[in-house]
């Protein structure tokens, strides 16, 4: 990004802002990138000084997953300010008001650009759609312009808007709200994402998202050059030069290419997003971990699986981190055969994915219609939320029922557990947020250091024998690496490095992991034996909640389960004794195998 920024700054000169940060891009750079996400803001910021910086701010949920205290996402909006933010777009997942002016209170005091967004599901132009009619969508924004907001976003997260419906959503807003800013944002799923934001911008919208050319379509926004070429001596013209646009995109389309082994596979549109609503940015994740959590070859069953997910959790706004709640259901659905009518039947025995037991508990906020009954109670039967003397639920906003974060006493922890490194107001806020990624990404940092110097070919396949590597660390101190070979596993399965650092020598030890042992093999939970607790999904363990000879009741926590950022608490099936606990923290385990044994 920082090779193309300065073309990026000509080219998009004209652009209302670029989206840039936020939303997932927060805990992707320190989970699979380790790199710091707010040095990444401030170096973007620094390339590109003159264009108008988006973000997503998940309202109540900050950046996370989750709902977090109040002074945490204050805190976090005046750091991202001073970053080099500017234009910060609130949403919240369920279009929970209360959420949504946390939101609002604390861009607004951090002074940035408050653009609320309303997200939208369902299809206001099909009056037989469901509850989320025109009406609906009027009151929200009539709800978020109370508030004082700058600018109105509409968050199309699946690309549902068609056409006809952006036409009658924006022009109804626009005729109740002549002077209200209005930026329009959406996916390309179905195919029709340029003739929606056309049809968007006829109708009063006066911003409409997309991306350069290389990156658009399918699950991604709409192509920029497309937009450009059609809107070209109109009363639309987006003031943008095709040439330039095009220059961009031939930058984009060559980088594209080094990330081929992440792609999807999806090569067209498909239009049966409208009938399981599934967001464009959720949609590969979702194909990618679905795969790693041993469903290859169950997609079409996982998008069936999403909409009967929906349906359970009472046909929900799904936008992150409620599109998490229904695509770990999903997930949790097919992985276990699980029909509509068994989730509902043994709800009170099923161990659920955390975050669905999180959403029934109301950690999200309240969804517009409300949860659904009585799945909600036998989901949460027997079950509290810790630190609020035995309540089951939230009954309003969480945030205003949780203690103020502690920034110091997280400090001091920080400075102790990390000796050597200065421990900023980002690194408080990044820990606030993910604080197990950000462990990992600082215990990653401690083993080899800052790998943002490394280009995107060598960071994700390595150097290859006799190749030679310049790494800049700073203008005028630059090292050269080469890669003269690399030795044979011992029995510990230690590797011997050789390579020459700026002409010098050098050897270095490394650890093959994949040299080292065999796949085990474990024992299997049995069919029908109510105390042989097997593991509903496969994954790795994050915790053990119990020992051998403990006494337990039906539902207690027995072991914490992870995978693919959804985690799962399998809880007792009934009463008893333990009377053999198989793992530990860090086995990783297949669907099925035996956890725990209860007699």
């Amino acid at each position: 990004m920082l090779n193309i920024a300065p073309a990026t700054s000509v080219a998009l000169r004209n652009c209302y802002s670029l989206e840039n940060w936020g939303g997932a891009t927060f805990d992707v750079s320190m989970r699979f990138l380790r790199e710091c996400p707010w040095e990444r803001l401030a170096a973007m910021r620094e390339a590109v000084p003159d264009i108008p910086f988006q973000m997503l701010l998940r309202g109540a949920n900050a950046v996370g997953y989750t709902s977090y205290p109040d002074n945490v996402v204050h805190d976090f909006c005046k750091v991202a300010k001073e970053t080099g933010m500017d234009v910060f777009r609130i949403f919240d997942s369920v279009n929970y008001i209360e959420n949504m002016k946390l939101g609002i209170d604390a861009v607004g005091q951090a002074g940035g650009i408050v653009e609320a967004a309303v997200c939208y599901t369902g299809d206001v132009s099909d009056p037989k759609k469901g509850k989320y009619t025109l009406e609906y969508y009027l009151n929200f924004v009539r709800e978020l312009e109370a508030l004082g907001i700058h600018v109105l976003a509409i968050k199309d997260m699946a690309g549902l808007l068609r056409p006809e419906a952006a036409s009658l959503l924006v022009g109804s807003i626009r005729e109740e709200f002549p002077d209200l800013p209005i930026h329009v944002h959406t996916h390309d799923t179905a195919g029709t994402g340029v003739a929606s934001m056309l049809a968007a911008g006829r109708a009063g919208a006066d911003a409409v998202d997309a991306a350069s050319d290389a990156m658009s379509g399918t699950t991604a926004q709409p192509p920029l050059g497309a937009l450009v070429a059609s809107t070209a001596g109109t009363n639309l013209d987006t003031g943008l030069d095709l040439n330039e646009v095009s220059a961009l995109n031939e930058y984009w389309e060559e980088c594209r290419g080094l990330y081929a082994p992440f792609e999807s596979g999806q090569k067209s549109g498909s239009a049966d997003v409208y009938i399981h609503e599934m967001p464009g940015g959720q949609y590969t994740n979702l194909l990618y971990q679905s795969t790693q959590l041993g469903l290859t070859g169950q997609w079409s069953s996982v998008k069936k699986a999403y909409a009967a997910a929906n349906r359970l959790l009472g046909d929900i706004i799904k936008v992150t981190p409620s599109s998490k709640v229904t695509g770990d259901l999903a997930q949790f659905l097919v992985a276990n055969n699980l029909t509509e009518q068994d989730v509902i039947d043994q709800a009170e025995t099923l161990s659920f994915p955390s975050s669905v037991i999180e959403y029934f508990q109301g950690y999200l906020g309240i969804p517009p219609f409300g949860f659904p009954e009585p799945l909600r109670s036998r989901v949460l039967k027997g079950k509290t939320i810790p630190g609020t003397d035995g309540k089951s639920c939230f009954e309003g906003r969480p945030g205003a029922e949780m203690a103020p974060y502690d920034f110091d006493a997280t400090r001091t922890k920080l400075q102790e557990k990390y000796r050597g490194s200065t421990i900023g107001d980002t690194d408080l806020l990044s820990y606030a947020m993910y604080p197990s990624v950000y462990d990992e990404y600082m215990e990653h940092k401690g083993e080899y250091g800052n790998l943002s110097y490394l280009d995107t070919r060598t960071f994700l396949t390595g150097m290859k024998i006799g190749q030679e590597l310049a790494v800049t660390l700073e203008p005028g101190k630059q090292l050269v690496v080469k890669l003269v070979g690399i030795g044979s596993p011992d029995k510990d399965g230690i590797v011997d490095i050789q390579f020459e650092l700026n002409g010098q020598p050098r050897m270095a030890h490394i650890k093959d992991k994949s040299a080292v042992g065999g796949a085990q093999q474990r024992l299997k939970a049995i069919v029908g034996v109510e105390g042989s607790v097997g593991a509903p999904m496969p994954g790795v363990v994050l915790e053990t909640k119990v020992k051998r000879g403990d006494k337990v009741k039906a539902g207690d926590p027995l072991v914490l389960l992870s995978a693919m950022k959804m985690e799962t608490l399998v809880g007792a099936p009934c009463g008893g004794v333990v009377k053999n606990l198989v793992v530990t923290a860090g086995d990783n385990i297949d669907g099925g195998d035996l956890l725990v044994e209860i007699e």
